[in-house]
């Protein structure tokens, strides 16, 4: 081997032995490691500062996401629903959707018109990551166990239309087939907390998806109890078999601040229920857009009337009428 250092031509005719090559390479990897780079130095690392911790979001997310939870029960104390709006904000919820329960099976249900978010809550919490208040829309859910329960729905109740959102609650299979079918909805409630007493049919859920309705899943009992775990995973399960993991939002249904979920745990929760990372991404934002600009489309547009115009029988034939050809006779 020909040496090429120290300013040794190739035709120098030079040999190196296999020490001096040895000392020469040494040299080399000396001279790689400068005082500026220390953790470049074999069994030192290069610490992470600590002014700038790294925030883990999952795959498939994005730090400008808006998430939403459209099922928050409405209580009847104005502190225990204030702190409900400042968990739901610190979690990073950007919407929230108060909701008010009607069980037809009680007496003496009316439906109320909804109050205001700026008359229960002067000042709205600022929402963790962004500098805009939480948003506060309004929701009516109705249980219905009887097809008479339906006709509210079908009624022109000034005080229905002014509900953001419009959920249904069926208790019977025959009641689940009509609101996929003909209720003008929103949401379609599935029961978590116990075990289905019919299966979902494929025709009636694809019904529901064509009309824009969505489903809603709820995670607050799975954290309660093991059984309602149980049934919440095996209900979504059988769901997601007949509607393909579409039109799924997810909500909270939280009665205290500690039964709320961050956005992420709930996406992570959504992949038991049988979602994909994308569709579980989805159930906790754009699906729930989805929702509202389905609510402001039904409180704006009730129907179309299509006109056609046609031409008579008698004047395409030629034919005269009957009194037009008497008084030619005449």
């Amino acid at each position: 081997m020909r040496c090429w250092l120290a300013g040794r031509g190739r035709g120098s005719g030079c040999t190196a032995t296999a020490a001096q090559r040895r000392r020469r390479l040494a040299g080399c990897r000396h001279q790689t490691t400068t005082p500026s780079m220390p953790w470049a130095e074999p069994g030192l690392r290069r610490k992470r500062s600590a002014a700038a911790p790294r925030r883990l979001v999952p795959r498939g997310f994005s730090m400008a996401a808006v998430f939403a939870d459209l099922n928050v029960p409405g209580a009847p104390e104005r502190k225990s629903l204030q702190s409900l709006l400042e968990a739901a904000a610190h979690l990073g919820y950007s919407t929230v959707a108060i909701n008010h329960v009607i069980d037809f099976k009680e007496k003496k249900q009316e439906i109320v018109k909804p109050i205001s978010p700026s008359e229960l809550f002067p000042s709205l919490p600022i929402v963790q990551g962004k500098s805009k208040p939480i948003k506060i829309v309004t929701r009516l859910t109705l249980v219905v166990s009887d097809p008479s329960h339906c006709n509210v729905l079908r009624s022109t109740s000034t005080n229905i239309r002014l509900y953001d959102i419009i959920a249904v609650f069926p208790e019977t299979e025959k009641l689940f087939h009509v609101a996929c079918t003909n209720l003008d909805v929103d949401l379609i409630c599935v029961n978590v907390t116990e075990k289905l007493p019919f299966y979902f049919r494929r025709s009636s859920v694809n019904m529901a998806i064509d009309r824009g309705v969505y489903f809603e899943l709820l995670y607050t009992p799975a954290i309660k109890d093991s059984t309602m775990r149980r049934y919440t995973i095996s209900n979504a399960l059988s769901l997601m078999q007949i509607c393909k993991r579409k039109n799924i939002i997810i909500s909270s249904a939280a009665e205290r601040p500690l039964e709320l979920r961050g956005p992420y745990d709930v996406a992570n929760l959504g992949l038991l229920f049988g979602l994909s990372e994308s569709d579980a991404k989805a159930a906790i934002s754009t699906n729930c857009r989805a929702v509202l600009l389905h609510g402001e489309t039904r409180k704006t547009a009730f129907g179309v009337v299509y006109t056609k115009k046609t031409h008579r029988a008698s004047e395409e034939e030629g034919v005269l009428p009957v009194r037009k050809k008497a008084k030619t006779e005449v």
